[in-house]
């Protein structure tokens, strides 16, 4: 969902959590996000994520583990493909 603040506001709670990543715009309208860190954090971003920022409207989460890419920070942008 784009034009709430979602990826900026999933930054802040990722930064929250002590973890690292990146939160992008795919071009179809949907956000991926990637986060590494302790699964317990993992666990909360991943609960935040069904809510979101005020206005979101959030349909699905999925979510699947993957190897740590090592992020330094998160990042917030745009991915075109």
């Amino acid at each position: 969902m784009q034009g709430v603040w979602f990826r900026a506001s999933t930054r802040e709670q990722a930064v929250r959590l002590g973890l690292s990543g990146r939160a992008d715009n795919l071009p179809d309208g949907r956000v991926e996000v990637v986060a590494c860190g302790p699964a317990d954090q993992l666990a909360r971003l991943e609960a935040w994520l069904w809510t979101g920022p005020e206005l979101a409207r959030v349909d699905r989460v999925d979510a699947s583990d993957a190897a740590d890419e090592g992020f330094d920070g998160f990042a917030t942008g745009r991915r075109d493909g």
